[in-house]
């Protein structure tokens, strides 16, 4: 697999990004013709030679040891998510091609036992989604604080679609940056994880050509993790309402569950449950995935 530029813009971006003060070292040229550190700066803080380093960044990460990963992620200062993508594309560069394409792609079907849980979180809304962000199943809570974003689609929702090119999302998710951010942020470690999934890959391509502030973040290389987040939300019954995310695994599925949560004696508390006795009877039309085996991406 050859990944070799996504490698070299990963860390090409990720050095772009530092000042030499701010890693230690001693500024003695004011007219520093890169902006953040030179490649040199990254070898001497990582501890491996120029050439070598020159020769990472050129992409050539395969059978590069865990040592010498450590050690460029705490010259570069990456962060955990940054750190775990780094890891991603040196796997994949020292993976041959068929191995990749032999990897199990994510699930696109929900199995009974996860259908039962989400119909049982009553109080709280929640959904389920793949790697690629599609949702594949929601509750009935979470379909009723959508604002009828989920209800009735075929095929599923693609939260990143539904982010850049349906001109709800703005007025839905009040921090609409932050979540387009974050929305791009995984897209990105999963490419780092799944480079041939095509589906993947169609998606990112078609967001790229119709979205400019989607094409614009991609191109910063940035990373996430989603594990818990405060959102901030417009719906037309309750109005704004502040609800903690939290994100679930669900090991050996490839599927996340996402689950919404208020602080307990809040005013968002309040408007859960207003909404809950608010939301119409399920419908037969409403997004279960029940009749569903494919993705949107």
């Amino acid at each position: 697999m050859d990944n070799r530029r996504e490698i070299s813009e990963f860390l090409t971006s990720r050095r772009a990004r530092l000042r030499p003060e701010a890693s230690g070292l001693p500024v003695h040229d004011d007219r520093r013709r890169v902006p953040g550190l030179k490649r040199e700066e990254v070898a001497l803080l990582a501890g491996v030679s120029v050439d070598y380093y020159a020769r990472l960044e050129r992409g050539h990460l395969g059978g590069v040891s865990p040592a010498v990963l450590a050690a460029i992620a705490r010259a570069l200062r990456l962060d955990e998510a940054e750190r775990l993508h780094l890891l991603d594309l040196a796997d994949t560069a020292a993976v041959p091609e068929r191995t990749l394409r032999s990897r199990r792609q994510p699930s696109v079907t929900i199995r009974p036992s996860v259908r039962a849980l989400l119909a049982g979180m009553t109080a709280i809304p929640a959904y389920v989604r793949n790697a690629r962000m599609d949702i594949l199943a929601a509750n009935d809570l979470c379909r009723a604080l959508y604002d009828g974003i989920l209800d009735g689609q075929r095929p599923s929702v693609n939260l990143a679609r539904f982010v850049f090119l349906d001109g709800r999302a703005q007025g839905f998710f009040l921090d609409w940056d932050e979540v387009a951010d974050g929305t791009v942020g995984s897209l990105r470690a999963e490419a780092g994880r799944n480079p041939l999934d095509k589906a993947l890959t169609d998606l990112i391509g078609e967001l790229s050509a119709r979205s400019d502030p989607f094409a614009t973040k991609w191109a910063q290389h940035n990373v996430r993790l989603h594990r818990t987040a405060t959102k901030r939300l417009h719906n037309s019954v309750v109005g704004d309402i502040e609800l903690t995310g939290e994100a679930l695994d669900l090991a050996g599925d490839g599927l996340t569950l996402i689950a919404y949560t208020a602080d307990s004696g809040s005013a968002a508390e309040d408007k859960l449950a207003l909404l809950a006795s608010w939301r119409p009877a399920p419908s037969p039309r409403a997004l279960d995935g029940s009749s569903r085996e494919g993705s949107s991406a």
